[in-house]
């Protein structure tokens, strides 16, 4: 074995490493060539010599490692542009009313006692990047497949909405309903793209920064999965992000990249607009951020496409020889190319240019009007499709293409590069003629100094529109459109739920695998079980679901190259091509982008997929509540499960594994249906009812949230005579009160029912109270039924008024209503003022810590003997009960005292 001394010392930067040189004089050769190149013609010509060895070798296919970044020039040169198939001077037509509609349709917006607000200037820069797409790329829906899914920025949703008016997808009443969704019904637009308000028009909700990028990362993906279990072809399909350059600061907008360039997607394409500018500021005033990108994509595995200089460059770079205006743009930053857009062309000519005679010199026979619009390459239609071309065409890799462009383009002095151009909504009418001018429109002077500015349409015979029309046709339809093609499902009987109904007899499981049981049944059926996709953040070991790793296989693209550590074991880790099973890793926001992808697969693709997401429920809508948000804005469906749920019942995990508070945060998303079930019969009639409402002929635009539990416990089974409306409705009396002649009533959900009826037969035999225990499987359930009766009545005094679900259920029983939950108590508070009676709530308010389960519930107060203490106390100020008898109770369960708790059931993670 050679010696150190032997092997060549380590290179930084990726390239070889100890390896052993076999021909030290051939290597001496190229290293010799390589000095007299830097003697003779100097250290750039030695550069580039270099840089042209390295895409000589890919093109080769030999192994170099990329660069981290490279010239501050375009990807594609000159020389390798292909021919553009448009019509420029028609498309430039075409983008120039599409500018004025969507610049006009937000002015308009701000006419006096409206106000709504709007965004001008993130579309003005983006503009030419979509028009090249709608033109020459973006697929729709009418070959019968799902077409392309893009991710437009929702800033940029007037020129969305603009264009589609060209296109008669719109009227006139609908631009000036922007932002008047209710007010200028049915006319009104949204303000971004908003599926749920607009479920015919857009597909993907974006607005909220960071989503786009992680969405359409696990929309590429999710389209693989489909076509490889051949639940569609989905091989023509290809995911568009059109993104922003300060987006990408958001955590979700790069946390996941390396899986894009794991897998291979290659059906993915990031358009980031790198104007530069954030919201009201620059990105990186003192860097360079498509630099920096450049460096984070590649990284990461990404092929990056560099799209920074229109064509009025090519000359100037063509006479570069020495490099010093490259040098240039690698070294001015992104803040002085900012001041350069707002500056004259005299200005740029004596600051970009002026220090250098060599510079000054290239530029020495153009005029200052000359130097002013060298241009940015995203507005120059020629260049976008090069990029989008090789983009499309680029394989084994995802692509980005890092276009610049100037923040608030062709809008006038007042908007181009300012920092507030993004706050910036109304143009003044000299602001207006400036604007009609750059663009070149038959719009008269007058028609802008009365009253509101016009929109502008060539007329539907111009040749304009029937180019669009054209292109539109040639690619398959019009985009975004949303369409749902599915049919309801074949949903199976009572039959599939009967194991799970008849409980769980003398052995102790959790509600978790309560659960993972019926999904076992679940998935045997022929017709149901293959459209599951089962999604977790890495655990399903945790939440029992290892069972399924023979059957149903974890998807990897790739298989699985390699021989498993648990190979011999009948649960082992098993990848395959084709699997159901997505395994994410530990990222909680990659595993909802899944659930999102598969959730709305229905209208996407025309094949729904029942997603089941399992997770630990604090990292649920604790951690991921703006993608939850993000769902029901997508119509998205199937079921969440919050496993390890509850403030005390995870044992010796601490503050932040102990969830006393996802009820309520599920409480606030309007599309989601929660429960609380207590036992496997109640899970049972939920999924059932659940399949059908989402998936069943009268579907819903709906998804479940059910919160389940780590702690073993007999479930009984199901009572007969079951009131199943109870259970979906969210109340039902589960243990009647048998002894006792002092009424009470216990009201608990979840894994807190088994301590009811503890208390309950405590309460008979201690202290003669009869009390009822009812299992309150939903409380959000019943608040927004409850909410829905007042809001009826509000509006129709003339009709009988109606009366909430709880107040009916409840109206018969007799005593205080006492609630107890494992969660805070503003979950079973949010139906107070509907209970019939006296009401009081137990709950575990506070931070989680580690301990036993029976000192954590002695803590909060919430284990059976405080629910006795708790019902006592309620008697006794209504008066049934003397309140000495409070001290003896506390006394006798010794509540004060933490570590006399029963430590109850230990272990136990699923």
């Amino acid at each position: 074995m050679a010696s150190g001394s032997d092997r060549n010392p380590i290179i930084i930067g990726g390239l070889p490493s100890q390896v052993p040189d076999f021909d030290p004089e051939e290597t001496q050769e190229w290293l010799d060539s390589l000095d007299a190149a830097v003697d003779e013609r100097g250290r750039e010509r030695a550069r580039y010599l270099m840089l042209r060895l390295i895409e000589r070798a890919r093109e080769k296919r030999v192994a170099v490692p990329e660069m981290r970044s490279t010239d501050y020039v375009n990807t594609i040169p000159t020389r390798a542009e292909p021919f553009f198939p448009g019509n420029e001077e028609i498309e430039r037509k075409i983008l120039n009313a599409t500018r004025w509609n969507a610049a006009v349709m937000v002015s308009r917006a701000q006419r006096p006692g409206i106000g709504v607000g709007g965004h001008i200037a993130t579309f003005a820069s983006s503009a030419s990047l979509y028009d090249v797409g709608f033109n020459h790329f973006f697929r729709g829906k009418d070959e019968g497949d799902g077409g392309d899914q893009v991710f437009f920025q929702g800033h940029a949703s007037p020129g969305i909405y603009a264009r589609a008016f060209l296109l008669d997808r719109l009227s006139e009443d609908n631009l000036d309903g922007f932002r008047q969704e209710k007010s200028k019904a049915p006319h009104g637009l949204s303000s971004y793209p908003h599926p749920r308000l607009m479920p015919d028009f857009w597909e993907f909700p974006t607005v909220s920064m960071g989503l786009g990028p992680i969405g359409a990362i696990y929309q590429a993906r999710m389209n693989r999965y489909m076509h490889a279990r051949e639940i569609a072809d989905t091989s023509k399909s290809h995911v568009w992000a059109f993104l922003g350059d300060g987006e990408m600061d958001e955590p979700e907008s790069l946390g996941q990249l390396t899986i894009a360039a794991r897998e291979g997607l290659d059906n993915l394409t990031f358009v980031v607009n790198c104007n530069l500018q954030r919201l009201d500021g620059p990105v990186r005033g003192n860097g360079k951020v498509i630099q920096e990108l450049e460096s984070v994509f590649r990284g990461a595995g990404w092929n990056v496409i560099k799209l920074i200089w229109d064509r009025t460059w090519d000359p100037l770079l063509a006479q570069d020889r020495d490099g010093i205006l490259v040098n240039r743009m690698n070294t001015t930053p992104d803040g002085q190319f900012q001041t350069y857009a707002t500056e004259s062309g005299a200005y740029i000519r004596d600051h970009f240019f002026g220090d250098d005679q060599r510079l000054r010199a290239m530029v020495e026979g153009m005029t200052d009007d000359q130097i002013l619009h060298l241009g940015r390459g995203g507005h120059d239609h020629k260049k976008i499709y090069a990029a989008f071309k090789a983009a499309v065409e680029h394989k084994g890799q995802p692509t980005v293409i890092l276009a610049k462009t100037v923040k608030g383009w062709t809008l006038g002095p007042n908007f181009e590069g300012r920092n507030a151009t993004h706050q910036m909504k109304k143009l003044t009418v000299d602001d207006l003629k400036g604007f009609r001018d750059r663009l070149h429109l038959p719009i008269s002077d007058k028609e802008l100094e009365s009253g509101a500015p016009p929109y502008y349409h060539p007329g539907r015979d111009s040749e304009e529109i029937q180019y669009m029309h054209d292109r539109r046709l040639g690619l398959g339809g019009y985009v975004p459109t949303r369409v749902v093609r599915s049919e309801p499902l074949a949903l199976p009987g009572d039959k599939t739920y009967a194991t799970v109904k008849k409980g769980s007899g003398q052995q102790s499981i959790a509600t978790t695998m309560a659960f993972v049981r019926l999904l076992k049944d679940l998935m045997r059926d022929k017709e149901l079980g293959r459209r599951f996709v089962l999604i977790a953040p890495d655990e399903y070991r945790t939440f029992g679901m290892d069972s399924f790793f023979p059957s149903a296989k974890i998807y990897n693209p790739i298989g699985q190259q390699y021989e498993s550590v648990d190979r011999e074991l009948l649960l082992a880790y098993k990848e395959s091509p084709t699997g159901q099973m997505l395994h994410d890793g530990i990222s909680e926001a990659g595993c909802t982008a899944s659930l999102i992808a598969a959730g709305s697969a229905y209208a996407t693709h025309g094949e729904p997929l029942i997603p089941v997401y399992v997770f630990y429920s604090m990292f649920g809508f604790q951690r991921t509540g703006d993608q939850f948000w993000q769902m029901s804005d997508q119509l998205a469906r199937g079921f969440v499960l919050g496993a390890t749920a509850g403030r005390t019942t995870l044992t010796g995990e601490g503050l932040q594994h102990a969830d006393g508070h996802s009820q309520l945060l599920a409480s606030t998303n309007p599309g989601c249906v929660a429960y609380d079930p207590a036992f496997g019969f109640e899970i049972a009639h939920i999924v059932q009812d659940g399949l059908r409402r989402m998936y069943g002929p009268d579907s819903e635009d709906v998804f479940y949230y059910l919160t389940v539990y780590n702690e073993p416990i007999q479930h009984p089974a199901e009572p007969a005579n079951i009131d199943a409306e109870g259970i979906l409705m969210g109340v039902y009396r589960f243990s009647e009160g048998t002894s006792g002649s002092i009424p009470a009533q216990i009201m608990a959900s979840g894994v807190a029912v088994p301590w009811a009826v503890e208390a309950q037969k405590i309460l008979a035999e201690e202290w003669n109270v009869k009390a009822d225990v009812w299992s309150a499987t939903s409380w959000n359930e019943l608040r927004r039924e409850a909410v829905a009766c007042e809001e009826y009545n509000l509006l129709h005094p003339e009709e009988e008024q109606r009366v909430p679900y709880v107040t009916r259920k409840l109206a018969g029983a007799q005593g205080p209503f006492v609630a107890v939950s494992d969660w805070m108590r503003a979950v079973p508070d949010q139906i107070a003022r509907w209970v019939p009676g006296t009401y009081q709530s137990l709950g575990a308010d506070g931070f989680g810590f580690a301990d036993t389960r029976g000192a954590a519930r002695r803590f909060f107060h919430i284990d059976a003997q405080s629910i006795v203490v708790g019902v006592l106390t309620e008697l006794a100020r209504e008066g049934k009960v003397d309140r000495s008898v409070l001290k003896q109770a506390i006394d006798r369960y010794q509540l004060l005292d933490v570590s006399a708790a029963d430590p109850g059931a230990a272990g136990g993670d699923a």
